[in-house]
């Protein structure tokens, strides 16, 4: 192990690595902060040349001069990849109906057609497109695709005559990138090769007298060295300082080993007195009690009225020991009382605020007016679970049903949302344990639902498709109050 080696190959290690980390974390900002360069330099040139498009293309709009408007935007396809490595993957116009005026890719994006059906990204750049108000380029860019698309309205006058769409893969630049990072990962390479080196040595030069002084002190055994066997390095520094403290430990070894044996079992001694006097005050008070209540039961007739008050200490003293030792056993149980109401409405109170942080929409329907003899802790437990998975699942802005009744002499937990649907395949391994779909969280949640169902004799169904997806818990009430 490494705490067990040397510090002749410590000390080095320990420098070696700290050196390659900071080389490692200064060469991963520079090459962050190179792709964040990049990245907003593809930005402005990409705003730069839909702005210019944009206002080049409106006379040809203007004369509905379509081969014209399709020269301009094949324009920038014109340039040499080397001297344009910014280049649009697609050129668009779209007119006030948002459909193809025209294209760079006519096959791909016929005039006149809607270009959502051909390509999903354009049903989020439609949404978009209407919702923006500015007269100058916007980013625009889509969930779970690889591209972004500058979005830049076609005005005269004030009159809006269309919408140019430009679309750019997000790895346009990449090629750059990758010959900046392979040029600082060389220079990295050659400071580690000048710098390792220079480490070894100085962890070297460290270690020494510190693997000297071990080395004595390794030779302390029943016999102590004397000190004149000793030569340690000497100086004023700490390793020195240790040194000189080491030669004087020698002299007083004996004597300090003989009282810190004295001191250990002092301590322990006295720790076990603490112990014993302090569990022995405990039991001592309700003895004491009851002794005295014996006592008096003793002293009177079993009619005496004093009987009942003397039967009532004992019972105190016994329940003060039976406490003393459950405290100490650490024994305390939870006990759940029925369902109620409140119960289920306090499960829509502890989840209004992720529904809230995530603008999800919780319609919530509890047609349950009655208590009923259900293990309130396990039902919340249920109702939680399923309900805070459900938010995991579904989008920003999204829906989220709930609904409570009760069906003959069964209990029904209907969950229902409109995010990301379950695949058949998850389907199957959806109730093991550590096995979860989402970037957070440990996948126990559904497995614990699953275990608390089973233990009230309950059932649970999943029900799942792109758009909707239900979780249905039926929980049989107990025949003494169905």
């Amino acid at each position: 192990m490494f705490r067990d080696l040397s510090f002749r190959y410590k000390i080095p290690l320990r420098g070696s690595v700290l050196i390659v980390c900071t080389a490692l974390v200064v060469t991963a900002s520079l090459m962050f902060r190179a792709y964040e360069d990049l990245k907003h330099d593809l930005l402005l040139n990409a705003q730069s040349m839909a702005r210019v498009l944009a206002h080049t293309l409106t006379p040809a709009i203007l004369h509905d001069d379509v081969w014209r408007t399709y020269e301009i935007i094949n324009s920038p396809f014109q340039v040499s990849a080397k001297a344009n490595i910014n280049q649009a993957d697609e050129i668009l116009v779209l007119d006030t109906k948002r459909q193809v005026y025209a294209s760079t890719h006519p096959k791909q994006y016929p005039m006149l057609s809607d270009p959502a059906r051909v390509n999903p990204d354009h049903l989020q750049l439609q949404q978009k497109i209407i919702d923006y108000r500015g007269t100058e380029p916007t980013v625009i860019e889509p969930a779970r695709s690889g591209k972004f698309y500058m979005v830049a309205p076609i005005v005269s006058d004030g009159i809006p005559l269309g919408t140019l769409v430009l679309g750019f893969s997000n790895s346009i630049f990449l090629p750059r990138f990758y010959d900046i990072a392979r040029r600082a990962m060389i220079i990295t390479l050659l400071a580690l090769a000048a710098l390792l080196p220079i480490s070894w040595y100085w962890g070297w030069r460290m270690a020494a007298p510190l693997t000297q002084l071990a080395g004595y002190m390794d030779k302390i055994g029943p016999t102590l060295p004397d000190d004149k066997e000793i030569t340690l390095y000497e100086s004023r520094d700490e390793i020195g300082q240790v040194g000189a403290a080491f030669k004087r430990m020698l002299g007083e070894l004996k004597e300090k080993e003989s009282l810190e044996r004295q001191i250990f079992f002092s301590e322990r001694l006295a720790a076990v007195g603490r112990l014993a006097a302090g569990i022995a005050h405990e039991i001592n008070n309700p003895l004491g009690g009851m002794l005295n209540a014996i006592s008096t039961f003793k002293k009177r007739d079993n009619d005496d009225p004093q009987t009942i008050k003397t039967i009532s200490l004992l019972e105190r003293g016994l329940l003060q020991i039976k406490d003393t030792i459950a405290a100490l056993l650490v024994e305390a149980k939870f006990q759940s009382h029925p369902l109620t109401v409140q119960d289920i409405e306090d499960t829509r109170t502890l989840v209004l605020a992720d529904t809230n942080r995530k603008s999800v929409d919780l319609h919530w329907e509890n047609d349950v007016l009655d208590t009923l003899p259900l293990p309130s802790t396990l039902v919340r437990q249920i109702l939680i679970n399923l309900l805070l998975n459900a938010l995991q699942a579904v989008e920003n802005h999204g829906h989220l049903r709930c609904h409570i009744y009760r069906n003959s002499d069964t209990l029904v937990l209907q969950i229902e949302n409109d995010g990301k649907h379950i695949t058949s395949e998850q389907l199957d391994t959806l109730f093991e344990p550590f096995i979860t779909g989402s970037e957070s969280g440990h996948g126990l949640g559904l497995w614990m639902t699953y275990q608390i169902v089973n233990q009230l004799k309950g059932e649970i169904t999943v029900e799942s498709q792109p758009g909707e997806t239900r979780f249905v818990v039926t929980l049989p009430i107990p025949e003494s109050l169905v």
